[in-house]
């Protein structure tokens, strides 16, 4: 097992790793829409979040080794599904490749932010 770790994505707040390589698969650890120069959470709505969150996986990704049409699964988790539409019209233009995808609703997010999403990918 290999840690996937960039200063250009937030740094883990807790006691994990953004990512981690297993053979020929990375695993993310969720993004949330944390800007890493400030550490502060992105101004804006549900769609100026989900492009932070996306510029911070494209990040881990690209730290890994691979991209987004390599992803092969993503979970995504929303504050609110009433920012489905939204989140999927920011969700879908880094996602190109159409990776398999689970989305829910929880109660509350870190930082009560309004969305999170992780990634598998693979390196091949």
């Amino acid at each position: 097992m290999k840690t996937v770790s960039t200063t250009k994505a937030p740094a883990a707040i807790g006691p994990y790793s953004q990512a981690v390589i297993v053979n020929d698969m990375v695993f993310t650890s969720g993004q949330i829409p944390i800007v890493p120069a400030t550490g502060e959470i992105v101004k804006g709505g549900i769609k100026e979040q989900t492009q932070q969150v996306m510029e911070n996986l494209g990040e881990v990704l690209k730290e890994a080794g691979c991209s987004y049409e390599q992803a092969v699964k993503t979970t995504c988790f929303l504050a609110d599904m009433d920012d489905f539409a939204a989140f999927n019209e920011v969700y879908g233009t880094y996602f190109t490749g159409r990776p398999a995808r689970s989305c829910v609703a929880v109660k509350t997010l870190p930082k009560n932010v309004l969305c999170e999403v992780e990634v598998i990918a693979s390196l091949k």
